[in-house]
């Protein structure tokens, strides 16, 4: 129930002495002091016998109607109910004011108190519903809220659980590559991969990274790219002096990275450029643009991993430009 202290404190002295006067049962010219007194205090008790039984009522009957599509069933069984119950309530209550008072009986004046007390009953029924229902969707806000926060960390860890094999599985094809042809670059490739997994174990369970501590890690995880593509692969990175400002989720810039590789050729005379460019709110990540004339064996949760990490944690989502020449992706930066 809504917490109604207030209102009863305020409300049922002020219904107890109004409603006789309204419904004309009451003549003050006939009593003293201490008879108009006590006779306002009779009517008080009455009005808060019925503001009681009316809020039993409504404790009662809400439950029987909690969905939502039967609201105004509701609403009208509770009115009829309260209603009925004041009606009987007032009655009993001018009844006994008829007959311990030195009132003219008048049929009349008992039928305007019933009709009063029905009055006020309905109106203050109303109110207390629009009270129970923003109550009421407040707290369903607050529930959906609470599960949309636990819905999205769940599907962040789902989310960010899909990079670990992925990353591993690239790495190792090259790896086994190197061990079988180049030794010594492979002890190296390892030590470089070693400490990029470090820090993708670091940082996997963290929503946000500086913008400077990923660049770092991509000065790494290129590295381990150019080892096995050797001058076919070049970067261009322009940060400013906000970078360690600026807020971006782990591995972003390198799962923009990783994409471009996966769905482009490139040679010694054609090598893939990537750049990465700080402008404004946004990181651009761009590069030349020659799509393989095959179907590229992908799963396909690159972008749209990119994409749902950001919708969920930041509100925002990445912008995709697609031209002929350059494919280009705008991370938005938090502050």
């Amino acid at each position: 129930m809504i917490k109604d202290a207030l209102l009863k404190v305020i409300f049922i002295p002020l219904l107890g002495i109004g409603l006789p006067v309204i419904a004309g049962i009451i003549s003050y010219d006939l009593y003293s002091v201490p008879e108009l007194i006590g006779a306002n205090l009779f009517f008080i008790l009455t009005s808060m016998v019925i503001w009681s039984g009316c809020n039993w009522i409504h404790l009662k009957l809400r439950p029987l109607y909690a969905p939502v599509s039967k609201m105004f069933s509701r609403i009208a069984t509770v009115c009829f109910v309260s209603a009925l119950y004041s009606a009987c309530a007032g009655g009993l209550s001018s009844f006994i004011w008829i007959k311990m008072s030195r009132e003219t009986f008048d049929w009349m004046g008992i039928y305007k108190f019933i009709a009063v007390c029905i009055a006020s009953v309905i109106i203050f029924t109303l109110v207390y519903e629009i009270l129970f229902l923003s109550k009421e969707r407040e707290m369903d806000n607050k529930i959906v809220d609470q599960l949309d926060k636990e819905r999205s960390q769940a599907e962040l860890q789902a989310l960010t659980n899909e990079m670990d094999p992925h990353f591993i599985f690239n790495s190792l094809n090259t790896l086994n590559h190197l061990i079988l042809n180049n030794p010594q670059q492979a002890h190296l490739f390892n030590n470089k991969l070693a400490q990029v997994y470090k820090y993708f174990l670091i940082n996997k369970t963290r929503e946000l990274i500086s913008l400077r501590d990923e660049m770092e890690f991509i000065d790494s995880y290129f590295f381990l790219l150019q080892i096995r593509h050797d001058n076919k692969l070049q970067m261009h990175v322009e940060l400013s002096d906000e970078a360690h400002k600026a807020m971006i989720p782990p591995c972003a810039v390198q799962v923009l990275i990783e994409n471009a590789i996966k769905h482009n050729e490139f040679t010694d005379n054609h090598p893939l450029l990537i750049k990465i460019v700080m402008n404004g709110h946004f990181i651009r990540v761009s590069n030349n643009a020659k799509p393989k004339p095959y179907v590229v064996n992908s799963t396909g949760i690159g972008l749209k991993n990119l994409s749902s990490r950001y919708r969920i944690i930041t509100r925002k989502d990445i912008e995709i430009e697609k031209s002929r020449d350059s494919f280009t992706v705008k991370l938005p930066l938090i502050r």
